[in-house]
This record gives C-alpha cells, structure tokens and sequence, in this order.
C-alpha cells in the first residue's frame, strides 16, 4: 500500500503542477508578461507544497507506526504475560506475534499470541488508511492554501527557489548527520572495547585471537587482541592490489590519451569501465573458483606451495576490480594538461615517448596522485573480495603466497550470528572498523586535496 500511496502523492503533485500553471496564466488572460515570475515557477511552488509535506509526513509516520503498535501491542496483553521477561524475551514474543499475524505459524502459538497477531493485524490495517487519508488530506490542504496564493504580483520564483535551497540543505543535514552517527557509534563501541583491553596490545600486540569464553565450561584460547597481524595482512593484500591496478591503469590512461583513435577510445573506455559496476561478490567467485586454483596448480607445477585462500588471489583480483579508478581519473589529469606544453615538446625534438615521461606525467602527477589514493583507500575497505579468498586465521607474514587475513575479514567474522555487544570480542570488531574508518577517511582527504590543488593549476 505504501507505493500506492507514494505514486498518488506523486499524480496529486504532477497534476497541481499543471492546474497551478494554467491558473497562473488565466489570472492574467493569457498574458505571461504581466507575471512577477513564470507560470512554471507557480506550478512548482504550488507542486512542492502538495508534495514534500505529505511526503515527509508518510516518511515520519512509518517511522513510528512500528514502535506505537509494538506499544499498544504490549500493553494490551493480559496482565502478568510479560512478567519476569528480559527486553530480549520480551522482543522475541513481539517477533512470534509478528510472524503469527503474517501467517508464519511454526508450532501451535499460544491463545494469548493468537489474540495479540488478530489485533495487529487490524491495528496495522488501521494504521495504513489512516496514513493515506492524513497523507491525501495535508496534500489537499497543500493545494489549497498554496495555489490561493497565485497572483499577478506573487513572487513564486523566489518561493521556489527558497524551497528548493530548503530541500538541499535538508540533505546534506541527512548526510552529514549520518556521517556523525556512524562516527560516534563506532568510537563509543570502540571506548568499551578499550575499557576492557589495554591500547598498547590492540595496536602493538603480535597475536590476534579474538576467541573468548562466553559462557560457563567453553573452551577457547583465553582471548588475544593484538592487532598488528590484521593490520599487516590488510597492508599485504594492498600493496599486492596497487601492484596490480597502478601499471595496469596508467598505462591505459596513456594509451587512450595518447594513442588511441577516438572510435577506438570510444569503446575501449567504457569497457574499462565497467569493471567499477560489477559486484564484488563476483569478484569474490572469480577469485575463488578461478584465480586461486590456478595459482596452486602453477604453483605445484613449479614445486611452490601456495595456500588455497592465499594473498597473492585476492590482492590480484582486487586489483583488477580498482583499475578503473586509476585509469579513469589518470586519463582526465593527462587530458588536461594543456596543449602549448605538448606542442612545446615536440617543438623542441622530444619523440611521443619522451613527451609522456618527461612532460604530460609529471604535470599531470597530482592528478594521477589522487587516483592512486581514492584506489588504495577503496582496496582497504573491500570486504567481499578477502571475505571470500582470504584466509581468516591471523598470521604475521609479508610471504603474499600463505593465507592472511584482514581488517573487513574479522568484523564480519565477528559479527556473524547473534551477538552480544558486551564482551570484548564482539566489541574488537568496532575497535577495527574505527580504524579502517579513520585510515580510509585519511586516504581520502588527502586525495582529494591532491586533486583540488591540480585542479586549481590547470583550470
């Protein structure tokens, strides 16, 4: 019902677009120039009131919808149902409630959960035809209110305009917000995680075993959380990518730059390109079924042994999956070198070659520079790829031909099933992504610094 609602929000705003343009034209019989602002103008300004607080006030109202329910739902038990429940057992009844009223009956539920899934059936039937009525009616009321306003003399250019800078500066609130609650919800999880273990050993330590007894009589290896390895097998597994994408990627930018006919540049860029679309859980395969057998086998033939889930695959693989981010902005620092000083060089006697590695690589150095950080900060933070060929065991080595195991490997690793976010284990898996996060966001604003002060150069 939700997407029905939205495409009639939508219509209702389509059509008083409409109704508010002829309006505005009929006020002065046809005569656009008597209008303060265009007739486009004040059906956008009549279509924005219809349509953003409605919209807003559906977004706001199944916000709430599910906690009001789960409210009503719980204070409509019988007295003493939830009595000695913890908040766990207490969301596990909400849960059997749910999946009773979506007809997921496992077992016979009890009378008491069969009452309950009857009234939140009805209770969320209510909840949807009363959200599309109070949606249709703040829209209509909207339409009203807004489209009184058309006039001769009526500014609406300056009313749309307002509207929209009020929109964008929404977004990037929501943007940035989100930003900040991603900081401090991984920085207060990360703060007790070192209220329980020492800094010192998380980021000097040489032993990572995140394995800790979490309940009476398991046996596990007593808890290590030095991190050094994970780190070192992050920085392996990079370097082996960089190694990978950073010739393979310049030297593509050089040649369509360069030497490339256009129709050819014309079809081989987008080609390049499209290696950024694919998913990385096909790279993931790729690596697994691939490029990891045929490693060991070339190994075995040469007499090298090479582990099954080695560095070597899932760093070359990952190189090929950040080539278009090297490839793609080298090209445009290269293109837009100016022409006088390819000219200039040639003039002087330099060959093609000479030109490349002697004037349009040094002055486009920024730029490639920024490629090259936005790429190693991306082969950082790639998860599927290592999750699926590299190794999860923790182990200090720079050999790229035994498994290793890296910073996204173990959070996913410790995350996995149902955890509890009270033990240092779970709590280790923060602590890196704080990391990952700080070291990438480094990464990042250091490459677009690079690219700003080029950019700045040339423009």
């Amino acid at each position: 019902m939700l997407g029905y609602v939205l495409l009639l929000l939508i219509g209702l705003a389509v059509v008083s677009y409409f109704f508010a343009r002829r309006r505005a034209i009929a006020a002065v019989q046809g005569k656009e120039h008597e209008l303060h602002s265009r007739p486009s103008y004040h059906g956008a300004y009549v279509a924005a009131w219809v349509g953003i607080p409605s919209v807003l006030l559906v977004l706001v109202w199944l916000l709430l919808q599910g906690p009001v329910i789960d409210s009503l739902l719980l204070w409509s038990l019988p007295i003493g149902t939830t009595d000695g429940m913890s908040d766990g057992q207490i969301d596990l009844l909400l849960s059997e409630i749910r999946s009773v009223a979506a007809g997921n009956i496992f077992g016979e539920p009890s009378p008491v959960v069969q009452e309950a899934a009857e009234r939140y059936q009805s209770w969320k039937f209510i909840a949807r035809w009363a959200m599309a009525g109070v949606a249709m009616s703040v829209a209509l009321v909207g339409l009203i209110l807004a489209s009184g306003r058309i006039s001769p003399e009526f500014r609406a250019r300056h009313g749309a305009e307002r509207i929209l800078s009020g929109l964008m500066i929404a977004c990037s609130l929501i943007a940035i917000l989100t930003t900040l609650g991603i900081v401090l919800s991984l920085l207060i999880e990360a703060l007790r995680f070192f209220d329980r273990v020492s800094p010192v050993e998380f980021f000097f330590g040489l032993n990572w075993e995140p394995q800790i007894p979490i309940r009476e009589g398991q046996v596990t290896a007593g808890g290590a959380f030095g991190a050094i390895p994970v780190f070192a097998g992050t920085l392996l597994i990079a370097l082996i990518a960089m190694a990978v994408a950073t010739p393979i990627g310049l030297y593509s930018a050089v040649y369509l730059t360069e030497y490339a006919h256009p129709k050819v540049r014309a079809v081989i860029k987008p080609v390049l390109e499209l290696l950024a679309g694919i998913p990385t859980v096909v790279y993931g395969f790729f690596a697994v079924l691939t490029v990891a057998p045929a490693l060991r086998q070339f190994g075995e033939t040469i007499g090298v042994p090479i582990a099954p889930n080695s560095a070597l695959a899932a760093g070359a693989v990952m190189g090929i999956m950040i080539i278009p981010f090297i490839s793609s902005l080298s090209d445009d620092a290269i293109a837009a070198v100016p022409r006088a000083m390819r000219d200039g060089s040639y003039a002087m006697g330099a060959t093609k070659g000479e030109t490349i590695t002697k004037v349009l690589l040094p002055a486009a150095l920024p730029g490639i520079m920024g490629g090259v950080l936005l790429a190693v900060s991306r082969a950082i933070g790639e998860t599927m790829i290592v999750v699926m060929a590299a190794g999860i065991i923790a182990s200090l080595t720079a050999n790229p031909l035994k498994p290793v195991t890296t910073v996204t490997v173990q959070i996913v690793t410790l995350l996995i099933g149902d955890s509890e976010f009270d033990n240092p284990k779970t709590l280790s898996a923060f602590a890196l992504g704080l990391v990952l996060f700080l070291v990438t966001l480094a990464l990042n604003v250091l490459a677009l610094h690079i690219v700003r002060k080029y950019r700045e150069q040339y423009e």
